[in-house]
């Protein structure tokens, strides 16, 4: 079987909340190599779940629950404590002074689905996000907006972690940034990701760039 026939099978076993046969194709894929699984098997059914919801072929719901599912399955074979999880960059995500937290919620799920040991800081202002930001030494931020405003307040927040010296990577998502899509670079975004997926992928190419 090749890959790409068992990335399919993964997801449809995703799709239709399958978590026992999707555990097993995970772990009959993984066996002395989690991480390597997740990268080949996990991240990419992610993916392809996420542009079907794009195409209008996957709701909402069945994002999340795959994202769910897999976060569940990740944890079992790479949990808190494993190597491979605290070798890589301290990443938070968190709400900027908005409420709607279901976006939020979605890259959440899918960046630990993906492997990633992720801080869930909540609805912060972004002097509060900048200030924890600087006290737990993130090295990757994740921010969600809803509203315009919200987003405009991203460049706060960059210019008062780079006030204070920190190098962390920002990457924004939400609304604001779907519709105006250079916005991102405006407010002094590193990168960002107008999906789940392609929030997971934006992680993927900063965690790179900080271990050069």
């Amino acid at each position: 079987m090749t890959a790409a026939e068992r990335s399919s099978i993964f997801v449809g076993r995703l799709l239709a909340l399958d978590r026992l046969g999707a555990e097993r194709l995970l772990r009959k894929e993984a066996q002395d190599r989690p991480l390597r699984a997740v990268e080949g098997l996990v991240v990419p059914a992610l993916e392809e779940i996420g542009r079907r919801w794009e195409r209008g072929e996957a709701a909402l719901a069945e994002v999340y629950m795959s994202s769910r599912i897999c976060e569940e399955l990740v944890d079992q074979l790479l949990p808190p404590s494993s190597p491979e999880r605290i070798s890589r960059p301290k990443i938070a995500i968190a709400l900027l002074d908005d409420y709607h937290a279901l976006g939020k919620m979605i890259v959440c799920a899918a960046l630990r689905a993906s492997g990633y040991e992720v801080c869930d800081c909540g609805r912060l202002t972004a002097g509060e996000l900048a200030e924890r930001t600087l006290r737990e030494q993130f090295g990757i931020l994740l921010v969600s907006t809803l509203m315009l405003r919200s987003a405009l307040q991203v460049k706060i927040l960059r210019e008062r972690l780079s006030a204070a010296g920190s190098p962390v990577k920002i990457i924004v998502g939400g609304a604001p940034f779907r519709f105006d899509q250079e916005l991102w670079r405006e407010v002094g975004a590193d990168a960002t990701g107008g999906n789940a997926a392609e929030a997971v992928r934006a992680v993927a190419r900063c965690v790179k760039e900080l271990s050069r």
